[in-house]
């Protein structure tokens, strides 16, 4: 960085999107026209004569770098797999609040080892788990707190 040069990433991959923006908020429609075909995407007549620029970069973003593919291999190549998950922690998964794992009905705990197995077959049971996140400040997290 020294002499000048940008590392690979800004070469690569920033200096493609601030083209692209660039281009779409100057509206220099030669420009974007020349990246919309060299990417292979189309464009939408909407999307290109309206008003708002942020329209059409969303258009051609959207198509070129969708998040949706993103976010899912992410998951993917990130996430540890469901079958590495421990008997304990499927357990505190199962229970809510100040319940323990022995204190629900035999039929859920039952479902534990089902849990556990992640089988796609037929006849297991279908187990879905629903989170709810909230956004908290960091200095608000029981670590951060002064004692």
């Amino acid at each position: 960085q020294s002499k000048g040069k940008k590392p690979l990433f800004v070469q690569l991959v920033l200096d493609n999107i601030w083209s692209l923006y660039e281009a779409v908020m100057k509206r220099d429609k030669e420009k974007i026209e020349k990246i919309v075909t060299s990417l292979g995407l189309k464009i939408g007549a909407r999307e290109s004569r309206h008003a708002d620029p942020k329209v059409q970069l969303n258009a051609i973003c959207s198509q070129w770098l969708p998040i949706s593919d993103a976010v899912l291999s992410m998951v993917c190549n990130k996430l540890p797999s469901p079958l590495d998950i421990t008997a304990e922690r499927v357990e505190k998964l199962m229970c809510v609040g100040a319940r323990t794992f022995d204190s629900l009905p035999p039929e859920t705990q039952e479902l534990k080892s089902a849990f556990m197995k992640c089988s796609s077959e037929g006849t297991a049971p279908v187990i879905v788990f629903v989170s709810k996140m909230f956004a908290v400040d960091a200095k608000a997290l029981p670590h951060n707190k002064p004692r």
